[in-house]
């Protein structure tokens, strides 16, 4: 089960040193909730299923990480968003709340250790690090400030405001900013070594790079500065596919860039290389390697992401996006042995 020191590797990795091993990740929570014989909406709103979950995913499939990621909802459906999905379909949001200055005004700070799923998640968070003490790295989450704009108005209201009233969406964006700050703070004192940073909303699919300089960075920015002030890592996921798109996400001062699957690794590696600095992880593709390919389709896959991603520091090993429920079982094991029996 993971090992004592991977703590150790995970930061030697984000500093860019030669770690002893490369940490092997997967972003496998469906496919945990799957295996453990739950429905997803009594995981995502238990804290005694959501630990015991990943407590058993570390000790039955060997990953080095807890990923507690849970679902977009959880901060705003406190405030008043609407949210849809049952039994195995993931909560997503709907019915937002106006785009307007009203709105904004409105808004108030939940209390994170009271309101709604919050203190599921920190409880959970708890009872994982304490059964799992440093043999694995904890792994909380919160979306960027820029996509949870997007989670609290919509995708469509929020992406029109960035041309109508860019004032209103950055002060949004500050209230945003508070809100996962806060947030990420709580969840590194339940015990969360790392948060995981999803802002897929702010990915060059949607907004161009000078978008993402103007409305996007400052507030990555912030979350990365928040989260190392209280003694975390960050891990920024948006499932990029642009070269130019993940220099600015480094630069922001995340500790972790999540290559998605849409970019070869050593191109996503070589911004990092290039700039001598930041961490890359990534990128196994959940879909065409993972649920589609064979036993030996993945261990060759893994291998080959393997020897592009570690041939210098600053790489961890991981899915490039979230692991579809469906995925042979035999196929994790694939991944996460080939990524434990590799030499650096």
């Amino acid at each position: 089960m993971a090992y004592k020191t991977v703590l150790d590797d995970f930061k030697k990795c984000i500093s860019r040193v030669k770690p002893d091993k490369i940490p092997a990740f997967a972003c496998s929570e469906e496919f945990d909730v799957r295996m453990s014989g739950n429905l997803y909406c009594d995981y995502n709103s238990d804290s005694k299923i959501m630990a015991q979950t990943q407590i058993d995913a570390v000790k039955r499939f060997d990953y080095d990480w807890a990923w507690l990621q849970v679902d977009d909802c959880i901060e705003f459906e406190v405030l008043g968003v609407g949210v849809k999905g049952k039994g195995n379909i993931l909560p997503a949001t709907c019915d937002y709340r106006p785009a307007n200055w009203d709105t904004l005004s409105s808004l108030k700070l939940p209390k994170f250790k009271k309101d709604g799923r919050m203190p599921v998640l920190l409880d959970a968070i708890k009872r994982v690090k304490d059964a799992l003490g440093e043999s694995v790295v904890v792994v909380g989450r919160i979306p960027a400030p820029f996509s949870a704009v997007t989670l609290l108005y919509g995708m469509s209201e929020s992406l029109i405001m960035l041309y109508d009233d860019p004032e209103l969406f950055k002060a949004t964006e500050k209230f945003c900013e508070e809100l996962v700050c806060g947030f990420a703070i709580a969840q590194i004192e339940a015990g969360a070594d790392a948060l995981w940073v999803g802002d897929c909303n702010a990915s060059g699919h949607l907004i161009s790079l000078d978008f993402y300089k103007e409305f996007a960075f400052s507030g990555a920015k912030a979350a990365a500065d928040a989260i190392r002030d209280a003694g975390g890592y960050s891990i920024y996921h948006a499932s990029e596919h642009d070269p130019e798109y993940i220099k600015n996400m480094i630069l922001t001062g995340v500790d972790v860039v999540s290559a998605g699957p849409g970019i070869e690794i050593s191109k996503a590696k070589a911004v990092c290389d290039l700039l001598d600095k930041g961490c890359i992880c990534g990128n196994v593709d959940p879909i065409g390697t993972l649920l589609y390919g064979t036993r030996a389709q993945v261990r060759a896959e893994t291998k080959r992401i393997l020897d592009a991603g570690a041939r210098s520091p600053g790489y961890i090993a991981n899915s490039g996006e979230m692991i579809p429920r469906d995925v042979p079982e035999e196929n994790i094991r694939a991944m996460i042995e080939t990524i434990k029996e590799y030499k650096i």
